[in-house]
């Protein structure tokens, strides 16, 4: 959807991680596409713009033992208790 919209607040969170973890060398520009570029199709076309950053993102940290699949797990778990779901 290129049309002007306003950014929920998780796509500004999105970002400023994204920024973030640039900043700090965490993570490339070409990594993020290489991380795109190797999801599942039809994940890839279910996905809105930032939910291919987030899965991208953290495709990167899980492949840099930054951190595991389970601890992202556990931490959306408590996320979504305490929020609802996302």
């Amino acid at each position: 959807d290129q049309s002007e919209h306003q950014l929920a607040d998780w796509e500004i969170l999105a970002d400023a991680v994204n920024q973030a973890l640039g900043a700090r060398g965490v993570k490339r520009t070409d990594e993020m596409r290489r991380a795109r570029e190797e999801m599942d199709s039809s994940a890839y076309r279910d996905m809105s713009y930032y939910e291919r950053w987030i899965a991208s993102i953290e495709a990167i940290l899980v492949e840099k033992n930054i951190l595991t699949k389970e601890e992202i797990e556990k931490k959306l778990a408590e996320f979504e208790a305490q929020w609802g779901e996302p």
